[in-house]
C-alpha cells in the first residue's frame, strides 16, 4: 500500500499519483510531460484515486470539452483492464475504480466498449 504514495506529482498545486497518471496516459514517463496532461485526464486521476468524488463531478465530466476523445476513451479502458487484473489485490478499491471508469464511459460514450453481452447467443433464432 505504501508503494502508491511514493510517486506523487504536484500539478497546479494538487497531488496526483504518478502510478495513476501513467495508467491514464498510457505513458511511463509522465514526469517529463506533466504540463501536457489534459485537464480531463487529471480529473479522471483524481476520481479513480477517490471514487467518492464521482457523484459530484458527473456534470463536470458530461460538459467537459475533452481535447482528445479517443485518448480519453482509452484511458477509461485502461482503468477497467487494470482494475480487473488487480482485483485480487484489493477487491473494494479496484471494483470502485472500475465502476468509476464504466460509469464515465456510459455517460460520455453511451455504452461500454468492453462489455460482455449478458444474453449473447440466447436470442439468436
Amino acid at each position: 500500500m505504501e508503494e502508491e504514495n511514493l510517486g506523487e506529482i504536484i500539478i497546479f498545486e494538487k497531488k496526483y499519483s504518478e502510478k495513476n497518471l501513467q495508467l491514464i496516459t498510457g505513458k511511463k514517463d509522465v514526469c517529463s510531460q506533466i504540463m501536457d496532461i489534459p485537464e480531463e485526464m487529471l480529473l479522471l486521476s483524481e476520481v479513480i484515486e477517490d471514487p467518492r468524488k464521482l457523484p459530484y463531478l458527473l456534470e463536470t465530466f458530461h460538459t467537459a470539452q475533452i481535447k482528445n476523445e479517443k485518448a480519453f476513451h482509452f484511458a477509461l479502458l485502461r482503468v477497467q483492464v487494470d482494475s480487473d487484473i488487480r482485483m485480487h489485490e484489493d477487491i473494494q478499491k479496484y471494483q470502485q475504480r472500475k465502476y468509476v471508469a464504466e460509469t464515465l464511459e456510459k455517460l460520455l460514450y453511451g455504452e461500454l466498449m468492453l462489455s460482455i453481452e449478458e444474453n449473447s447467443g440466447i436470442e439468436d433464432d
